[in-house]
Order: structure tokens, then C-alpha cells, then sequence
């Protein structure tokens, strides 16, 4: 007789032990910090109070929720960590794709790999210190970017960056562009290098000029790499720098410095409301996850690859 389809799983399992004694580490390591903390999440339905404990907390069913969804400096952190958040994705993916096709068009090897290793140094540094550069860059006493605007003519004194609402958004932006784009650009970087080269000379035998064979070469080559990277990092579109708000905000920004994040340990911390902080963070989780699913399901209708 032959084997039942449960046996054959079985057998097939049995076989690849190995691999899942290989990975239960990392299994194990996922269910503590990121899986039994979620036990936390009772806390948004109680009136949680830190001495009783779980079980002597009183129930309240969603008032915590009905109250964060009525509370205008949440909507407006929401507001703030969308604008951020965005601006960071789109800003981010257009400078590291730019960046990777300009660094493959770059003959010289020992000059693409000094320019690679250049840029993937800032993202090893801390933000603390980035945020540091960026209000001594921006400082209306001796700052670099006032400097060089007033010496071309494009402002008569300097301009209080770090102090007026409208630019907060666009410094935040940038400063993450400036520490990330070297290091977004590694994996863009290696899928243009799986390129059939084959393409490249069809290319330039047609008359194409570099440009051309970027065009259409290298980013129908690395669309799908592009497709999944987007779908994983829409998933964090919630997940607005915590830091660089965090530093380079002050009481006149909160308006727009503030974020779900910061929401979070201003009311769990600060104030002691766990159960409300635990209700803002549940709202973010669940977002993101809507946003994971939909992007993915796009994607699937669209024809591309997807994570599912």
C-alpha cells in the first residue's frame, strides 16, 4: 500500500530536521520578544493600574478606544507620523533607486567601491549624532546650509529651520535620506547585478544611449525587487522615525513633531495612562497589517511578485 499523504508530509519533515533544528532558535527568540509581549495588549480593555495587576484591573471593554478616536492631539499625531512617514518612503525609494542605477553606470571599480563604502557609513552612525550635524548645519548662528544660501543670494539672513513648522517635515526627510539612501541602495544594487549583460549589449547594438538602457533594462530588470521591497517597508509607513522627531522637536513643532510613538510614551510614561498607550499602539499595529495585506493584494492583481 502506498504512503498516505500525512505520512509523506511526515517523512518529508523528518528529512529536513536539520533545517528546523537550524531555525528554532530564531523561532524561539520571535515568540518571546515579539510574540507573548502581545499578551500586553489586555491592557487596552482595562482601566490598568500597574499595583493590581492584569486581574485586579477593571474591565472597560473599547471606552479607551472610543476616547483615543475622539482625541484631536491623536488625530494629529496620526497626521504628523502619516506626512513623515510618507515623504520618508517615497523620498528614500526614489534617491536609493536613482543612486544605484548612477553608481552601476560607473566603470572604474575601485571608484564604485570607495562610493559604495562612502555612503553606507552613515548609517552606521547613531541619530543622536545625525541630528547633532543637522542643527549645526541648520543653526542661525554660523550654520553651513544659511551660510552658503546667503552667500548665493538666495535669502538675506538666516532662516530659523529648526524653529517654524513648515520645514520640520522636509528636515526630518532629508536627514533620513542623507543616512539611508547608501545603505537602501545595497539590495537595489545587487539585483541590477543579476542582470543578463546579454540585454545591455542587445541594447547598445540597437543605438540605445545610457539612459535608454537604464530606462528599459535595468528598471524593468529590477521591478519586482522593487514591488517587494515596497510591500515590506509599507508595512512601517506607521512607523515614523521615532529619534529624529524625538530630538530635533521642540514645543513650537509638537503641532507636527509629534508622533503615534511619541503619543504612546507621552501618555504611558509621562502620564501613567498604560491602557491608552496601549490602545494607540494596537491602532498602529493594525494599520500597518491592513496596509501589508492591501499592498500585497495589489500587487497579486497587477501581476508582480509579492511576499504571499
Amino acid at each position: 500500500m502506498g504512503m498516505s499523504k500525512m505520512q509523506k508530509t511526515l517523512k518529508r519533515l523528518a528529512g529536513q530536521k536539520v533545517l528546523f533544528l537550524m531555525i528554532l532558535p530564531c523561532m524561539i527568540y520571535t515568540f518571546i520578544f515579539s510574540y507573548y509581549p502581545l499578551s500586553g495588549w489586555i491592557m487596552a480593555f482595562q482601566n490598568y493600574k500597574p499595583a493590581k495587576g492584569y486581574s485586579g484591573s477593571t474591565f472597560v471593554g473599547l471606552d479607551q478606544f472610543k476616547f483615543l478616536f475622539q482625541d484631536i492631539e491623536f488625530w494629529r499625531s496620526v497626521r504628523n507620523t502619516l506626512a513623515m512617514s510618507l515623504m520618508n518612503l517615497v523620498f528614500s525609494f526614489v534617491f536609493a533607486i536613482v543612486f544605484a542605477l548612477l553608481l552601476n553606470e560607473i566603470k572604474s571599480l575601485g571608484l564604485k567601491r570607495i562610493t559604495q563604502t562612502v555612503s553606507y557609513l552613515p548609517h552606521f552612525l547613531s541619530w543622536i549624532i545625525v541630528c547633532s550635524l543637522v542643527s549645526n548645519m541648520l543653526s542661525t548662528n554660523d550654520g553651513m546650509v544659511n551660510n552658503f544660501l546667503m552667500a548665493i543670494g538666495l535669502i538675506d539672513k538666516p532662516v530659523l529651520w529648526l524653529g517654524e513648522q513648515k520645514y520640520f517635515w522636509w528636515v526630518t526627510t532629508f536627514s533620513n535620506v542623507w543616512k539611508e539612501t547608501g545603505w537602501n541602495s545595497i539590495i537595489y544594487i545587487a539585483a541590477i547585478s543579476g542582470i543578463d549583460q546579454a540585454l545591455y549589449e542587445a541594447a547598445e547594438l540597437d543605438g540605445a544611449s545610457r539612459f535608454q538602457k537604464m530606462w528599459h533594462v535595468t528598471l524593468p530588470g529590477i521591478r519586482s525587487t522593487i514591488v517587494v521591497l515596497l510591500i515590506m517597508n509599507l508595512g512601517w509607513v506607521l512607523n515614523a522615525s521615532f529619534e529624529v522627531p524625538y530630538i530635533l522637536g521642540s514645543g513650537l513643532l509638537q503641532d507636527v513633531s509629534q508622533t503615534i510613538d511619541i503619543f504612546v510614551l507621552k501618555y504611558g510614561m509621562s502620564i501613567g495612562n498604560y491602557s491608552l498607550a496601549t490602545a494607540a499602539g494596537i491602532f498602529k499595529s493594525v494599520i500597518s497589517l491592513l496596509l501589508v495585506f492591501g499592498t500585497n493584494a495589489v500587487a497579486n492583481k497587477l501581476g508582480e511578485n509579492s511576499l504571499m
